[in-house]
């Protein structure tokens, strides 16, 4: 069965290094090391052997300029699956490598015309993110409703968010830059999820919850960021995806089976505070 290739969950290839995600294309495979084991695995990447290609990034003008020629690679393949994360926050401390969401939302109808179909493009609103400051509670949850409103705009009809988890390395980088950040409680929570829910659905968008089980109780449905079932639907020729659940991601993610060919190595230069991965 053809294979789903995630690049990358580890690492935004295709803003900081596309000359390098494009070499890989172009040289039909690349070498990945499992960041937990150290093995190391040779992963075909010949367009015969893949079904969907799926791409994660908060910011696509390097692609989109083709930059290292990848943009014309990604014409090689079948089907090009375009993960679009706008937080509100591009240019903050939480973000200060990130373009504004001004900058950001002109994108997304590029995105669409080189997917070829508005459901190959979501936007992610991930991490909602909340800190203290100058005694109040300030939140990127503000921004929801401009980005939305883009988004819908633009033809897309779905939106995957999630509340930051502040892992150990992410609570250390805040503390580096005195974020006093804030989880917020069960009522809060409440608030937020219907919050979230009736915006979107003004905007004729449908929203799910990424591995955020505080937000489904209150009716967002967890999200399957990749997802087999809808990548065999959108495929050109219907070619069938795998459709087995990947149990090498969190105990709470919904996704299908992919092969990540991004390294927690490849430090990220966009200095996310929150970020999971290893940002620069």
């Amino acid at each position: 069965m053809l294979q789903v290739i995630s690049a990358s969950r580890r690492t935004d290839l295709p803003r900081c290094f596309p000359e390098t995600l494009s070499a890989w294309l172009r040289e039909g495979q690349v070498k990945v090391k499992n960041p937990f084991n150290g093995r190391e695995r040779l992963v075909e990447l010949k367009p015969a052997l893949v079904h969907t290609l799926v791409l994660w990034s908060k910011d696509y003008s390097s692609l989109l300029e083709n930059a290292g020629g990848l943009r014309e690679r990604l014409g090689h393949y079948k089907q090009v699956f375009f993960h679009f994360t706008i937080t509100g926050l591009g240019g903050t401390l939480l973000e200060p490598g990130i373009i504004p969401l001004e900058k950001a939302v002109h994108q997304f109808r590029e995105l669409i015309e080189l997917a070829g179909d508005p459901g190959r493009v979501n936007w992610r609103f991930d991490p909602i993110v909340f800190w203290r400051e100058g005694g109040d509670i300030q939140s990127n949850l503000e921004a929801f409703e401009r980005i939305a409103a883009a988004a819908s705009a633009a033809g897309l009809r779905t939106v995957t968010v999630s509340l930051c988890q502040w892992y150990k390395k992410s609570r250390y980088r805040a503390g580096k830059y005195k974020l006093p950040w804030v989880t917020p409680g069960s009522d809060r929570t409440q608030e937020i999820s219907e919050r979230l829910q009736e915006t979107a659905q003004k905007k004729g968008m449908e929203v799910r919850a990424c591995c955020s089980p505080d937000l489904t109780p209150f009716g967002i449905k967890p999200a399957r960021c990749i997802d087999g079932e809808l990548l065999t639907r959108l495929h050109p020729q219907k070619e069938i995806a795998v459709l087995k659940k990947d149990t090498g991601q969190r105990p709470d993610c919904g996704c299908t089976l992919s092969v990540d060919i991004g390294s927690y190595q490849m430090a990220c230069p966009q200095g996310c505070v929150y970020c999971y991965a290893n940002p620069r």
